[in-house]
């Protein structure tokens, strides 16, 4: 965990962040906290899971819930960017814990109509009411005396968000850190065009905005993780789409590069789960929750598969 000291002179008006970085799945979660009311918000927490075991922890959660009793801040929201594919996410625990409401992008509702089908998930209402609070376009948040505002960037998925708060935005999946480049846009509904225009939504925010990605991976040539930058590094340093990078040449190089990149590990529970707003499907009869993995039989193995 790392805190950041607020950088502009005016402290009172911009948010005290506190960052987690899990390793695990190389997602940083963030507590967002006014200075004046004390009041705060978590943006993209983590549950831990252990997939080979199939067991789920809260070590994260409880990590950035300490952090928030020790500095006596009140969470009231716990803020989704999208719906992950690469951890569980620790939103109905916090909520659970603190009453705090689940928010994410209204576009949600598109991610849940894609994939209901894909997991057979009967039980999955895809009109976003597995949250509590679905995010416009340009809709105006409080975390007491602190503003936030949405910046809808779809192109990762049709549901990224952005949480602009004060002078820092929370930008999601949609930009890692200038070293390392953008986000992959080959998930079903993402789109490297979009994505390229979202990116250069968030990149005429003002120069000296401060950007918190949700991963980090190490670009090569860094020896350590990191996840703040600015509007203008961005612009001046990204490896994919710096000042003068053409749609055209964004698109063709993130198709190429997303033709080579492996499905994340955590998928197919990260999905299921995340779209029901971190919620599991319900417990079987003997106490225990399943998660589905979809096989599709091809060639030879489709009569075995259906042999009786």
């Amino acid at each position: 965990m790392r805190d950041h000291p607020n950088k502009p002179a005016d402290a009172h008006l911009q948010p005290l962040i506190h960052a987690f970085f899990d390793e695990a799945t190389n997602t940083v979660s963030y507590l967002v906290a006014d200075p004046a009311t004390r009041e705060a918000a978590v943006i993209d927490p983590v549950l831990d899971y252990d997939q080979n075991a199939g067991e789920v922890d809260t070590r994260s959660v409880d990590a950035i819930l300490a952090k928030a009793g020790e500095e006596g801040y009140r969470i009231v929201w716990t803020l989704e960017t999208h719906a992950h594919a690469d951890h569980l996410s620790g939103s109905p625990y916090i909520k659970a814990k603190t009453g705090a409401r689940i928010g994410i992008g209204e576009h949600i509702k598109e991610v849940q109509r894609i994939f209901r089908p894909v997991f057979n998930a009967i039980d999955l209402k895809t009109d976003g009411s597995d949250f509590d609070h679905l995010f416009r376009e340009g809709e105006h948040f409080a975390i007491g005396q602190l503003e936030g505002r949405i910046l809808h960037t779809p192109g990762h998925t049709p549901a990224d968000i952005v949480y602009l708060i004060a002078d820092a935005a929370f930008v999601g999946d949609t930009l890692f850190m200038p070293d390392y480049g953008t986000a992959r846009a080959d998930f079903p509904g993402g789109d490297a065009r979009v994505l390229y225009r979202s990116i250069q939504r968030v990149l005429s925010l003002p120069p000296q905005t401060r950007l918190f990605m949700c991963h980090d991976y190490k670009a090569p040539g860094r020896d350590h993780y990191a996840w703040e930058t600015t509007v203008a590094a961005q612009r001046s340093q990204n490896v994919h789409v710096k000042d003068g990078t053409g749609e055209a040449d964004f698109v063709g190089m993130r198709e190429a590069r997303d033709a080579k990149l492996a499905v994340p590990r955590l998928l197919l529970p990260s999905i299921q789960v995340n779209i029901r707003a971190g919620r599991f499907p319900a417990a079987e009869a003997n106490g225990v929750r399943y998660l589905m993995i979809p096989v599709k039989a091809k060639g030879a193995t489709a009569q075995i598969a259906t042999a009786s």
